[in-house]
């Protein structure tokens, strides 16, 4: 029993240091998958000993004295109860998101696709998210998501993760080259799986504003996507139109921004004559015009105030292209044929 008190002390110790020190800053993956190691094995000893009355008494009386000692080192501690040891992984997860000094090299660990870790392992912390979602429901992690269901389950987590982040970097007063550096050190670390950086942009975006910190951060993040223009196409084309929508309906910036990239890819068609068809010729080749009209009549449909203004723009186009109405003349005028048959 010593042993284990001893290492519960530690695990606090280590929560502690990992939440508000800046020793964090030379931590490396070693040292952050022992640290999780560490988490896992104080949630066994709470399985094991939280219906044990006298062992748990035990245990409480020595996490009092180490939150006594914690509170003297650590300005604004938070304690750790007996109870909070059954999320104990999570509680390490979100104070490292919530320490300015965590390096970005951490950081690229954290937001690495666990795609290919079998979710039975956790002995890297590459399995992490996987875990958290399939004990989401105990250990809280996930905010109240809405409209995700084209968005994998690990994109879900990182999301979550990912606006964690930025929370604590912007109310932590963190310049914002410090913050688009993250970004962008995010955006670096997902080479290779461009689309599932976008979901789990989206579902950053997506995640419910319980404060003015995190509607903060989600502008934040959209002032950063629409600074990125190739990202921000990539993410218009990526992901599924019901996606999309959602985050137009959620955001009048990224409705804009939106709107913007499908009048880009509109304006960068050539007619085929020999294809009968308005086709890409630069900005994007996977964009077919129906695929283009498509893009337009969901976005509509989201927001039908916005058809309008975005017909009477269409209009102007067409007439400054001489407002023919014959096909294959005027992209604008074919486009707005497509959107009124």
């Amino acid at each position: 029993m010593e042993a284990v008190l001893k290492n519960l002390a530690s695990t606090a110790e280590l929560l502690a240091v990992a939440a508000q020190s800046d020793a964090v800053e030379q931590w490396d993956k070693q040292t952050l998958t022992r640290a999780f190691h560490w988490a896992r094995y104080c949630e066994h000893v709470f399985n094991r000993f939280h219906n044990n009355p006298a062992t748990r008494r035990i245990m409480e009386k020595q996490l009092q004295l180490t939150n006594q000692s914690l509170r003297g080192a650590f300005p604004g501690y938070t304690e750790i109860s007996f109870s909070d040891l059954s999320r104990c992984q999570h509680l390490l997860l979100v104070g490292l998101l919530n320490n300015p000094d965590l390096p970005c090299s951490i950081l690229k660990i954290l937001f690495d696709s666990p795609v290919n870790t079998k979710q039975s392992e956790y002995q890297d912390v590459t399995g992490l998210c996987s875990h958290i979602i399939q004990c989401k429901s105990a250990c809280k992690v996930l905010s109240p998501l809405t409209g995700l269901s084209a968005v994998g389950a690990d994109a879900e987590v990182q999301g979550v993760m990912l606006m964690e982040r930025l929370v604590a970097l912007l109310s932590q007063g963190s310049e914002a080259s410090r913050t688009e550096h993250f970004l962008d050190s995010v955006l670096q670390g997902c080479e290779g799986e461009a689309e599932h950086f976008c979901q789990v942009i989206a579902a950053a975006l997506l995640t419910t504003k319980t404060s003015a910190a995190q509607t903060a951060s989600q502008d934040f993040l959209l002032d950063w996507l629409q600074n990125k223009h190739s990202e921000l196409q990539h993410m218009c084309s990526a992901l599924h139109t019901t996606l999309l929508t959602d985050l137009a309906k959620n955001h009048l910036k990224f409705r804009d921004a939106y709107c913007g990239v499908l009048k880009k890819w509109a304006s960068d068609m050539k007619y085929s004559i020999s294809d009968g068809e308005w086709v890409q010729t630069n900005t994007n080749q996977t964009v077919s015009f129906q695929r283009l009209t498509e893009h337009f009549l969901a976005l509509f449909e989201a927001c039908p105030a916005l058809r309008e203004d975005v017909e009477k723009e269409l209009n102007a186009l067409k007439i400054s292209d001489g407002d023919f109405d014959v096909r294959g003349l005027s992209v604008w005028g074919d486009l707005l044929s497509a959107l009124n048959n």
